[in-house]
This record gives structure tokens, C-alpha cells and sequence, in this order.
């Protein structure tokens, strides 16, 4: 397999497109053409602060693109994977009614529906089929919102892109749905090697049935597009022939695939034109402009994305990803660029691609790049400064623009490490997150002062934490000097918060005379370590230490006076916390089950249905359980006198492949020296059909 020598750069591309996408069309998803002219006029850059909402949000577009393309990694990077597979990760991934998707109700949300049959065990395909589900649910538009990831790691092969498509609609779609999927992944895959709009269409329509529904759409829409000069006369056909009182259901695919299609038709190489008419055409505007952003991502590269108005600085990369592995729910457009890369080199046979720079999470390589950070919120009065990127030493950083800085002023960017405050302002999909970085922990940046900077500044590494009251505080490390032509490396080992979340991170600077302008370059950021913290409820009223568990139990409660106390009403719930980062650690504290069959701790839990556990049993065990999906392998086991209504003293290790479990002083330990043994993953209470609590829990190394 022949890689495009930008295939990396591409990718990003495509990424950035689809944020983009998203981004401008979710404000006003679901209204009309008619009354977009009305009340916005057409569509040619972001609308949010127009409507009152944030810029980022969560997203089912985003959300799912990002998270079911993992099933590669859980299941073998194989062409081969099968819809059964990726539904599996759906159970894993998705928490019931607060992640990912539309959970509209059955029968109404293609996926809610699709999800609520996996869940009783009916597999995919089934789970999604027409057979199962009827068409009208089984053809709204789910299946094609979601397949850019698989297009992604398939470049130049759009046979195995619209195979991976096919199977990952199936989960929950079927017929014209699935088609459509498989078409545009087609189309994307081969857009890594064809900017002819047209080749990409046959390309597309080589993969579905020739009789297909949206084979005579595309047909339709292009003789259209032929005809009519103006696209808002073939919007106005689309209307009349497609449009959404033709068709059941909520959303359905065949309108928004038109809308799609004319597009790219109406301007393939020009991103903001096409924006423009897929936004402005009305409908399901997120996921058609998301479709459509990522196709011309790829295919026209980062230097389409420049011409127009500047549609990456706001955004600064920065994506959230709403799961149950919530240390991958904030995130950047260049972390999963890598990631998606890599995949692709490995599914081809290859190696995959390491992160620059011994793997610092925050290393700027790729052009105009931020990964999340931007100008501190509030310091606007305090210091002018921008930031950017520009070649540094052969690769590219980071750059901290300032202007007449003195010593009583602050120049800071950071980048979000946890859920934003605006969080509790989206009007969207819940987000379930827990943060990346840890007191403990110890931080490390490389920077430089330009020899063309005018006078000296001191550096410093910054954490902002939620306090108490849920407001935002500043902690700084020890400024060091930074003279002109100079660099240095900013290190830190990161304090006890008293367990509340670090929501950012990033480099403050000050002047040391009247005067200093200039730049900073930061070559990386990065974290490493195990942490050492204890999760508690701290001092005050504020909720985002709370916040920082993914929630998967039916109740989580506030109302007791244990700091965390979780309830489950049938099945197992869990809450998670923690990211795949950590590896060898362990996790202790006093656990009391209330009622249940059992409950306990888990650690290197990589999302609801894949974790280590430590237990105790109703019927009197002590166990330590590997759980993969429905398999559920008892590693360890010996009796245990349990209890209800009393302390336990637990503590869980894992190191290695072995995994350790104490309780009141009995002692199990297990090895798993399985190709599925998981190394990386964090902490978890859980419980079956019962109630548990703790008021703590120390996490530390080993």
C-alpha cells in the first residue's frame, strides 16, 4: 500500500474540516433554509455567539466518529471487523442515556433503538437491521454521520473504506442509510489521491447497488447541478423531490445525503463556499457540514482550510469526546490526527506512529497547530498576547506573542485539561470526562526566548483548578528567568488540590522591567508519572470534583453524606475516573456495599465493560475478575465474610500483568499473561443490583 506523503497532514485536515463542520451547523440544527435566511441570512462563519451558545460542544457527530473507530484497537487492527465487534464497543463506550447519542427514545432515535437491542443481546447486524427495526427507523441519518474515521484510516482504498462503513452502520442502520455511509467513506478514502469531484462520485457509487435509492439521488442532484448555475435552484429541486415530508421519520438520510452532494458538487475547492451552502441549505445541518468538511479537509489539505476567513483559531483543535473512557473525552485535533494515522499505517501492515518528541501530549507538530491553547480568560486587560505556531529547531511549537509586558502584568495561555465551564452552559449531549493531568504528576516544558525579544520575562509552569465553589484558581509553580537567545526547561511536580479537578494547564509570563515584547516558543508540554492524590468530597458546594467520574450507575448521589455513593437498579454500575495514561498503581480505601449480589474497586478500566476488579461477593468470595464484554474470567478467588452496612478496607495493585487485592488483610493476587491483558486504564467503584459508598479513595504508586 502506497501512503500519500502528507497522509498525516491530510488527516489532520480532514479532522480540523470536521470540526468545523460541526461547529458552524450545530447552533441551528434542524431548522429550515427558509428560516435560516430569515434569521441568519446564508451561513458564512461561526453563529454561536448570534444564538447565545458555545463554539465547542459536545456532539453526537464528533462524539461517535471518534469513539467507534476504537473498536480497531479493541478488536485487532484488521480489515476484517465486523459489525458485531464494533457494536461490542458501542456497549463499552456509550453510557445509557448520556453519551454519544440522541437518546430520543425507541422507535424514535435510530441509535437509542439500536443501542436498547444490543443492550438485550441482539447483536449486530441485527441490532440495526430492517428485519429488526422496520425501515423508516433503520434509514434516518445515523449511519453516515459517523463514518469519516473509517475513511480516514483506509486512504486510497475506498473498497476497504466503504467495507469498514458498511459494518459500522449495520450496528444501527441499514438499506439507503448504510449506502450512503459506504459511499461517502468511498469517497473520502479516495480523496487522499483525487481532488476530481467527479471521480470521487463514481468512486462512491462503485460501492452500493446501482439501483439503489441514492444512486438515482446522486444522478438527480448532479444533472441538477448541470443545469442550474445558482445552487440554491437545486436546493430548491432537492426540496421538491427529496425533501423531508417524502420520507418517515425524525432524520432522515436521503434528503441530507442530496444536500451533501450538492455541495461538494457547487464547490469542491472552496471550504467556505461549501460550508456556506450546506449550512445554509437547512436540515440536519451539523452532519451534513461535518460530512462535507472532512471530505474537502482531505482533499484540498490544510491550505484549503486558510482560504477565507480564519475558521481554526477559535477552535484552537480543541474537541470534546463524551464517553466511558473519559480521559479521552477532552481532547485535540492533532492527538487524534496521530492516532487515526497510526491506525492506518498498522491496518496496511506497518508500524504504527509514535507522538513526536518522546511522546509529549502537548508538542505542536503539526502546521498552525494548538492543541487547546488560547490567551487565559480574564487576563485580556492585564497583557496583549496571541498565540501560534512556527517552526522551532527543525520541527514547529508553540508561540506566546506579548506585547508591553511589565512585572505587575500576566501574560498566560492555557489549554483544558477537564470539562469547561461552558459545559454547564450547552444546550447538547452530556459530557462525561475525567481530567488528564493529576497532582503528583510531574510536568515538564521546554521553552525559548528569541534572540529579536526586547527585555526579560520570567516563565512559569500554571494549573488552573476548580475550588470549591466551582470557580476557576490559579496555582503557579517558581518563575524561572528567561533572558533574550535563551531556553529553558520548566519542571513541576504538581500539588495536592485537595482532590478537586485541574481544568487547565499551561505557562504564565511576566516582565521583569518596564518593558518587554517579543515571543516565547515552546517546544512541548508534557506530564508523566503515576498519580498521587485522594478522591474525596472537598470543602463547599461546588459539583465538578463530582463531575470528573464517568457516571455508568443508575444513581450516583450527592444527597448522602459519603462522598461517593452510587446506586444500580439491575445490571452492574460503575463509576470511572482516571485515564489509559495510568498504568501501574494502586487504588485503596474504605468501601461499604449497602446491598447487592457485589461490589468493589476496578482499576485499569478502559470504559464500562472492559476493567480489572477487585470484589467481595453476597454469597461470601473475594475475587479478582478480568471483564471483557460478556466474558467475565474469575482470575482469583478464596472466602471472604461480606457484609452489609460495613467498612471494608480495600486496596487494589496492579503492576505489570499482575493484579493484587486486599480486603480487611486477606490477600489475593493473579497474573494475566492473556494477548487481551489491559495495561493501562483507570480507577472504578462498582456494584451489582445494590447500593455501595466510600468517602475516599487514594490513588499513588506502586
Amino acid at each position: 500500500m502506497q501512503f500519500p506523503n502528507d497522509y498525516l497532514e491530510r488527516v489532520y485536515a480532514g479532522v480540523l474540516g470536521k470540526l468545523i463542520g460541526v461547529y458552524l451547523g450545530r447552533p441551528f440544527e434542524g431548522w429550515t433554509y427558509q428560516k435560516i435566511m430569515e434569521e441568519l441570512g446564508p451561513v458564512e462563519y461561526y453563529v454561536h455567539n448570534r444564538l447565545h451558545q458555545p463554539l465547542v460542544v459536545t456532539d453526537d457527530d464528533v462524539a461517535g466518529t471518534f469513539t467507534f473507530i476504537r473498536a480497531l484497537e479493541d478488536y485487532g487492527i484488521k480489515p476484517n471487523l465486523s459489525a458485531e465487534e464494533i457494536g461490542k464497543a458501542w456497549l463499552n463506550y456509550i453510557v445509557e442515556d448520556r453519551t454519544i447519542l440522541w437518546w430520543g427514545g425507541n422507535g424514535n432515535s435510530t441509535e437509542h433503538t439500536a443501542w436498547l437491542n444490543l443492550k438485550k443481546g441482539v447483536a449486530a447486524p441485527a441490532s440495526g437491521s430492517i428485519a429488526t427495526n422496520g425501515r423508516a427507523v433503520a434509514e434516518q441519518i445515523g449511519a453516515q454521520i459517523f463514518i469519516d474515521g473509517w475513511a480516514m484510516v483506509a486512504p486510497c482504498q475506498p473498497e476497504l473504506a466503504a467495507k469498514l462503513a458498511e459494518q459500522a452502520g449495520k450496528v444501527s442502520h441499514d438499506g439507503e442509510s448504510v449506502y450512503a455511509a459506504m459511499l461517502w467513506a468511498a469517497m473520502e478514502a479516495e480523496a487522499f489521491r483525487s481532488a476530481d469531484i467527479d471521480h470521487l462520485i463514481d468512486t462512491g457509487l462503485a460501492q452500493i447497488p446501482p439501483d439503489s435509492l441514492i444512486a438515482r439521488l446522486v444522478a438527480d442532484v448532479r444533472a441538477w447541478h448541470k443545469a442550474n448555475p445558482d445552487w440554491r435552484d437545486t436546493r430548491q429541486k432537492i426540496e421538491d423531490e427529496y425533501g423531508y415530508d417524502k420520507y418517515p421519520g425524525n432524520c432522515h438520510v436521503v434528503p441530507n445525503h442530496a444536500l451533501m452532494v450538492m455541495a461538494v458538487l457547487y464547490a469542491p475547492h472552496d471550504f467556505q463556499r461549501a460550508q456556506m451552502i450546506a449550512n445554509t441549505s437547512g436540515w440536519d445541518t451539523d452532519c451534513n457540514a461535518g460530512n462535507v468538511g472532512c471530505l474537502l479537509g482531505i482533499m484540498n489539505g490544510l491550505d484549503g482550510l486558510e482560504e477565507g476567513p480564519d475558521f481554526r483559531r477559535p477552535i484552537a483543535d480543541r474537541m470534546l469526546i463524551s464517553s466511558a473512557d473519559g480521559g479521552n473525552s477532552i481532547n485535540d485535533a492533532v492527538r487524534q490526527a496521530y492516532y487515526l494515522t497510526s491506525l492506518g499505517f498498522q491496518l496496511a501492515g506497518g508500524q504504527g506512529l509514535s507522538a513526536p518528541k518522546s511522546g509529549a501530549q502537548f508538542h505542536f507538530s503539526l502546521p498552525g497547530s494548538q492543541q487547546g491553547f488560547r490567551p487565559q480568560d480574564g487576563l485580556e486587560a492585564l497583557a496583549s498576547i496571541r498565540v501560534g505556531n512556527a517552526e522551532f529547531e527543525g520541527s514547529r511549537a508553540l508561540t506566546i506573542e506579548f506585547e508591553a509586558l511589565g512585572p505587575t502584568q500576566v501574560a498566560a495561555v492555557t489549554s483544558p485539561t477537564f470539562s469547561p465551564r461552558e459545559m454547564l452552559n450547552m444546550r447538547t449531549y452530556d459530557l462525561m470526562a475525567t481530567p488528564l493531568v493529576y497532582s503528583g504528576q510531574t510536568v515538564k516544558a521546554r521553552i525559548k526566548a528569541p534572540d529579536a525579544n526586547r527585555g526579560v520575562v520570567e516563565a512559569r509552569l500554571r494549573i488552573r483548578i476548580y475550588d470549591e465553589r466551582d470557580e476557576l484558581r490559579d496555582i503557579d509553580a517558581t518563575p524561572v528567568t528567561i533572558e533574550p537567545g535563551r531556553e529553558a526547561i520548566l519542571e513541576w511536580i504538581l500539588p495536592d488540590t485537595g482532590g478537586q479537578p485541574i481544568a487547565e494547564i499551561g505557562i504564565a509570563v511576566t516582565g521583569t522591567g518596564k518593558r518587554a515584547d517579543g515571543r516565547l516558543i515552546v517546544d512541548f508540554l508534557r506530564w508523566d508519572g503515576a498519580p498521587e492524590l485522594i478522591l474525596k468530597r472537598p470543602a463547599g458546594d461546588g459539583d465538578f470534583w463530582r463531575m470528573a467520574w464517568v457516571n455508568g450507575a443508575s444513581f450516583f448521589s450527592k444527597r448522602f453524606p459519603s462522598a461517593f455513593r452510587i446506586s444500580q437498579a439491575t445490571g452492574e454500575g460503575i463509576i470511572i475516573h482516571g485515564t489509559r495514561q495510568w498504568t501501574d498503581y494502586q487504588a485503596s480505601g474504605q468501601v461499604m456495599m449497602h446491598l447487592g449480589n457485589y461490589g468493589g474497586l476496578a482499576v485499569r478500566a478502559q470504559g464500562l465493560r472492559r476493567y480489572y476488579g477487585g470484589r467481595v461477593t453476597r454469597d461470601g468470595k473475594m475475587q479478582i475478575v478480568k471483564v471483557r464484554d460478556d466474558d467475565i474470567e474469575i482470575l482469583a478467588e478464596t472466602a471472604f465474610d461480606t457484609e452489609f452496612e460495613k467498612n471494608i478496607a480495600m486496596k487494589v495493585i496492579a503492576q505489570g500483568n499482575r493484579i493484587i487485592f486486599e480486603a480487611d488483610g486477606v490477600s489475593l493476587s493473579a497474573a494475566d499473561a492473556s494477548p487481551e491483558a489491559f495495561c493501562d486504564g483507570g480507577v472504578g467503584l462498582l456494584v451489582h443490583e445494590g447500593a455501595l459508598s466510600s468517602n475516599e479513595i487514594r490513588i499513588g504508586a506502586v
